[in-house]
């Protein structure tokens, strides 16, 4: 279940009062409890039992999923207990996961802080970790008991994270209507209106859940999702090697770039809408930095997405604007002349 609230301090406290539990835990960032938990820290929340881990998807891996495993233990979670994740996307994903294996399961609460947790992390019911250098690679599907979104918490980011939030909105805009995409890419994100953008976020979290609805478990519609992010998980993955990460949503802005040229060479996608998004995205996003001496390992980490069958790479395109084609496959040429769109 969705909330949008205006008032988090009522609507948190009536909310958690109505998921009976028998031990409560907040799970965030070293970011999220000095920004957001203010916010918050007038709620029931107040008698959570806080846990926090370090801040960045650096920190998303094993490591902090057994110090949050450890925490739960220390604080004598059951199976009856109720863990709330407060953060972006990088808490709800490790925290659903956590939730997830901890006794089999335990319940969780989503409250994204930011754009990209909102529109995509804590909407869908996707957990994981980032595992051996790749971005996602263990994870499993649970659903939270209520995912609380209240815009306010916009207003404790930065421009570059609102930005990687709004580059998932861009992919719902895509999937979703041509008008819808034209308003995306007319949006100033040099001088965001946070009005106009609360409503464009309900609209989005709209096209992902009409999605995810008809398809929970990725058999086949919810592979739309993965539009930008074939491209867009290899970016993120060789920046980690690099020691320089980038936020998600930058890396599926220059997925994007790619996997729209893609589709003008496979499935006819109109080269004009291409190229408009592409000057949004440079607009606003800049440009990946890149060599020829890059192409293998990015390759190599398409080679292990989770969408891949039979060894061959798959990827999300689309044949128009709202027409997304699944399950496309390209040739190692057409990678690499993609791969220069950014």
């Amino acid at each position: 279940m969705i909330y949008y609230v205006q008032k988090t301090i009522e609507e948190l406290d009536s909310l958690l009062t109505k998921i009976s539990c028998d031990g409560l835990f907040l799970l965030m960032d070293e970011n999220t409890e000095r920004l957001c938990f203010p916010l918050v820290a007038n709620t029931a929340l107040k008698n959570a039992v806080p846990i926090v881990i370090g801040a960045s998807d650096a920190n998303k891996g094993i490591e902090s999923l057994c110090k949050i495993w450890q925490a739960l233990i220390n604080g004598g979670a059951s199976r009856h207990s109720l863990l709330v994740n407060l953060g972006g996307g990088m808490i709800t994903d490790i925290g659903g996961f956590a939730a997830a294996t901890f006794k089999r399961g335990i319940r969780f609460v989503n409250i994204p802080t930011t754009l990209l947790s909102m529109v995509d992390a804590a909407v869908g019911g996707k957990t994981g970790i980032n595992f051996s250098g790749l971005k996602n690679e263990i994870g499993a599907f649970r659903n939270s008991e209520a995912v609380v979104i209240d815009t306010s918490f916009l207003h404790t980011l930065d421009d570059e994270n609102l930005r990687s939030g709004y580059a998932e909105m861009l992919k719902h805009a895509l999937l979703s209507s041509e008008e819808m995409w034209y308003d995306h890419i007319n949006f100033s994100l040099e001088h965001p209106n946070l009005g106009a953008l609360q409503q464009m976020v309900e609209q989005s979290i709209a096209v992902k859940s009409s999605i995810v609805e008809r398809d929970p478990h990725e058999h086949s519609l919810r592979k739309a999702l993965n539009l930008g992010h074939t491209f867009g998980h290899a970016f993120e993955s060789l920046a980690l090697q690099r020691g320089r990460p980038i936020l998600h949503g930058y890396a599926v802005a220059f997925g994007l770039c790619c996997e729209l040229y893609l589709a003008c060479l496979l499935t006819d996608f109109p080269e004009e809408k291409m190229q408009e998004t592409l000057r949004f995205v440079h607009q606003y996003y800049g440009t990946f930095p890149l060599s020829d001496k890059d192409y293998p390992a990015l390759l190599q980490f398409m080679r292990h997405d989770k969408k891949n069958t039979a060894g061959h790479i798959n990827f999300t395109l689309l044949s128009d604007v709202g027409c997304p084609s699944l399950d496309n496959q390209a040739t190692e040429r057409q990678i690499i002349q993609a791969l220069n769109q950014v």
